[in-house]
């Protein structure tokens, strides 16, 4: 991975374990992924472990000297609540069963370091026993977010509720943002106290990179230049992926070649439904279910349509690619925050039902400006990309001496 400083000052043997709960979708694996391969490169002392709660963490690679822990999973029910994804267990038994085996791997595996990703006390508490016990034992502890948690009001009615505050105050060295201020102010109206908010960063996108990477055999990628459409993980993508569909089958010269991802958790009928209208468009789009280095699809595209998720944006900023938000409003305004931010900066064009409406034609429009849109490096924003050396160089910055709330 290029651009990430040397930590020269690691010492032998540093340890980090990152949390990864991961309850849907692959945002949070993948963010902890970038993060551990990023500091492994960075010295070739350090070791990360991840422990996640993605069902299908072992489809993707991991460097030498990054490995991961999966956990049983969990699924959300349309209610709200929550239930085993496969083990005959309730769901306190379930969380006490997945917070032991994260107290396990803290316990054996000794991290120097512990990042948790965006939950403070991780799924409903389960990092309880865990953050007290690395707090004991002196690791320095982080928590992680991305640049965009959620609207204002809804995010302060969520963190009261779970008391997230709360452990921050009473666990956190230091708050690491995933991004930049102009794009959004996550933490703002939340009451954290000044001391924290002193030690929270900015420490720009986590850029990607592609280079070096070996041709996968029998990847069967369009050999005319593409524009790629990905959904992320899928489970909410069947809107853009239909959004793009009527634009082609509605304007027969439209190019170049769809190269569509359709993600992991997209559900079979709607893949199947998909797959026979692509079927019908006679090569001019195809799919793929899933791909485990998207950056690679992304790099060799000529543009790409996407949701907006936190990875996607940061590889559409690291390729420099030409980019069509299409975000989500529903559970979350994340996205739709996110692109009408980056879109106000110029690094995207967002195209959104609310505001523009969903006929074909709108996308078949944004689809054609592609090839004249202008790329984000047109764009000078600085740390616009510099997540990674800036946690490459938060490892060997002195940590805040911790004193919990009160003290």
């Amino acid at each position: 991975m290029t651009g990430v400083m040397p930590a020269s000052g690691c010492s032998r043997d540093r340890r980090t374990l990152l949390y990864s709960h991961d309850t849907f979708g692959l945002g949070h694996l993948r963010r902890s992924r970038t993060i551990a391969t990023a500091l492994v490169e960075a010295d070739p002392d350090c070791s990360a472990l991840i422990v996640t709660g993605s069902p299908i963490a072992g489809r993707f690679d991991f460097p030498q000297r990054v490995d991961h822990v999966r956990l049983p999973g969990v699924v959300k029910l349309a209610d709200g609540s929550y239930t085993s994804s496969s083990l005959r267990m309730d769901i306190d038994q379930m969380v006490a069963l997945r917070g032991a085996i994260i107290a396990t791997a803290e316990r054996e595996f000794r991290p120097d370091l512990l990042i948790v990703d965006k939950e403070p006390w991780g799924f409903r508490h389960e990092l309880a026993e865990t953050l007290t016990a690395a707090r004991d034992r002196g690791a320095r502890i982080v928590l992680g977010i991305r640049d965009v948690l959620d609207d204002e009001d809804a995010l302060v009615r969520e963190w009261e509720r779970k008391g997230a505050v709360e452990a921050i105050e009473e666990f956190y060295d230091e708050i690491w943002i995933y991004g930049i201020p102009q794009i959004c102010r996550p933490l703002t109206g939340l009451g954290l106290s000044a001391r924290m908010e002193s030690r929270v960063i900015y420490t720009g996108y986590l850029r990607r990179d592609a280079a070096g990477w070996p041709a996968e055999p029998g990847s069967d990628l369009p050999d005319e230049p593409y524009i790629l459409a990905t959904t992320g993980g899928g489970g909410d993508g069947a809107a853009l992926v239909d959004w793009v569909l009527r634009a082609y089958e509605a304007d027969p010269a439209l190019s170049p070649h769809a190269l569509i991802v359709y993600g992991p958790f997209m559900n079979a009928p709607d893949r199947q439904k998909f797959d026979a209208r692509v079927a019908a468009l006679g090569g001019r789009v195809s799919a793929l279910g899933f791909h485990p280095r998207l950056e690679r699809l992304l790099e060799e595209a000529t543009g790409v349509v996407a949701m907006g998720g936190y990875n996607t944006f940061c590889e559409i900023l690291s390729m420099d690619k030409p980019a069509i938000i299409a975000p989500r409003t529903q559970p979350r305004r994340e996205q739709i925050i996110r692109a009408a931010a980056a879109e106000d900066l110029g690094l995207v064009r967002m195209l959104s039902p609310e505001r523009d409406g969903n006929s074909a034609g709108a996308m078949v429009a944004a689809i054609r400006a592609l090839a004249s849109q202008s790329r984000p490096s047109e764009v000078s924003i600085p740390g616009l990309l510099s997540g990674l050396e800036t946690i490459a160089e938060r490892l060997n910055a002195a940590p805040p001496v911790f004193a919990a709330a009160g003290e």
